[in-house]
């Protein structure tokens, strides 16, 4: 018997072309759709319609059978709350990490399970490999698209009876196939928003969440030079959207940058230029979460603390409350807390944990 396949069909062109090679290489193959957000634009269609058509076309074409779950409780429960959360705390923090862990490798593998799968399939950059019966998360061929960043938090068990179509091409090649095959989704571009909500006027939609408390804005030594919107709108090195350009005459009219937040007082501190303050040779984690095997004290890794970051090396500690702590080799730029740091032993990622 054909082994069954439940693959998650976002509407996206990954997805598409991940269902298309698991029908050509024989599984038996269901999409499932997953709604896990409920909002209409302004002329009151659902956000999520385009792309369920777009799943619907494509499904079509392959001759795929396709279901649609509601998630969006869970999301709400075990994302959304959570995200808003880390926001006041003046956090940054990383809604597609958990919305992974949370959403696509935990309700939605079960309920894959209910309609039989023996496994499920993404069409996220990433891999897995089997080895002495243990079951590990590596970074695909194309480095540019890898998103192993963003699997970073799942377990050994969630990863097992996993497919990864993507695995060993590359963003073009994809393309290339949607468009041979006559994919509706060959040409649409990529989701850069944040998971399930989509792209938009990020502070506006957070405004409706949390309400916007002015501030100061002040230099390092003191000196107030402006007024913020809200100290949890703004990130660590993030250099525009806060309303200060170069001063004429003061250093060389040098763009200003975000050094650090001051939560408590709703105090953002800038300073005209990249300064010694935006850099650091370590960090610290609050509880790691290992994907298969712990690390021993003093392990060369590389390490990324944002997606698409290029490597850098470091060296790993274990810390007593479960947390790591890095020393890289060399000044990493705008470390930022709620971010995650993220470890790997060659092309397997070791796992990840949020930057304190």
């Amino acid at each position: 018997m054909k082994k069954k396949v439940v693959v998650g069909m976002s509407g996206g062109v990954d997805s598409s072309v991940a269902t298309l090679l698991l029908k050509e290489q024989g599984y038996e193959v269901i999409g499932l759709f997953m709604r896990n957000w409920h909002e209409e634009d302004e002329s009151g269609v659902c956000t999520a319609e385009e792309d369920y058509n777009d799943v619907r076309r494509v499904a079509g074409l392959l001759d795929v059978p396709y279901y649609t779950v509601d998630l969006s409780k869970e999301y709400q429960d075990r994302v959304f709350k959570l995200f808003l959360d880390e926001y006041q705390k003046g956090r940054t923090p990383n809604p597609d990490v958990l919305c992974n862990r949370e959403i696509k490798f935990g309700p939605f593998k079960e309920y894959a399970k209910k309609l039989g799968a023996d496994y499920i399939a993404t069409g996220h950059y990433a891999g897995v490999k089997q080895e002495n019966g243990r079951t590990y998360l590596i970074r695909a061929i194309d480095e540019n698209k890898d998103q192993t960043y963003f699997l970073n938090q799942l377990s050994e068990k969630q990863i097992e009876n996993v497919l990864f179509p993507l695995t060993d091409i590359d963003k073009p090649t994809v393309r290339k196939i949607a468009e041979q095959y006559g994919l509706a989704t060959a040409k649409k571009k990529d989701s850069t928003g944040i998971c399930f909500i989509g792209e938009r006027d990020f502070r506006k939609f957070l405004s409706t969440y949390l309400p916007m408390k002015e501030g100061d804005i002040k230099t390092l030594d003191g000196k107030t030079i402006g007024r913020h919107n809200g100290v949890f709108y703004y990130t660590i090195g993030q250099r525009k959207g806060f309303g200060l350009g170069g001063i004429a005459g003061e250093n060389n009219d040098a763009p200003y940058y975000i050094i650090k937040k001051d939560v408590l007082n709703n105090i953002l501190y800038v300073n005209q230029g990249e300064c010694d303050e935006l850099f650091t040779k370590s960090l610290e984690t609050e509880k790691f979460n290992f994907i298969t095997e712990t690390i021993a004290d003093g392990k060369r890794v590389t390490c990324r603390i944002r997606h698409r970051q290029p490597l850098e090396w470091a060296t790993a500690y274990n810390l007593p409350d479960g947390g790591i702590r890095l020393e890289f080799d060399n000044h990493i730029r705008a470390i930022t807390s709620g971010q995650y740091a993220v470890i790997y032993d060659d092309r397997v990622c070791l796992g990840g944990g949020i930057i304190k």
